[in-house]
């Protein structure tokens, strides 16, 4: 799956749940896509918009599974499939709404 394509996925299943209330940053091989879910809808788009609450760096074979539910969020970090600086609690919200 390309940028594009994920950005397109999590704009569509972030309409379908309540306002996360924070900014998260996915660092995807050379793109950044930033969700900023202080709005709701959230604006999700390829532009960097400075600090976020949290920094997931994951691939984008990785995302997507993640967000298919074919990769489990604490075993992808746990065997380093995807890293998280800042909040774990903001990254396991976001996580839980792919889930949904």
């Amino acid at each position: 799956m390309d940028a594009e394509s994920l950005i397109a996925e999590m704009r569509q299943r972030a309409g379908q749940n309540l306002k996360l209330g924070y900014k998260v940053k996915f660092l995807v091989g050379d793109e950044i896509i930033f969700w900023d879910g202080t709005e709701h809808p959230p604006v999700i788009d390829g532009t960097d918009h400075g600090d976020a609450n949290t920094t997931i760096t994951i691939t984008a074979e990785n995302l997507a599974k993640l967000m298919e539910g074919k990769l489990d969020p604490t075993l992808g970090y746990m065997t380093g499939k995807l890293k998280v600086e800042g909040s774990m609690g903001v990254a396991l919200k976001l996580t839980a709404m792919f889930g949904d």
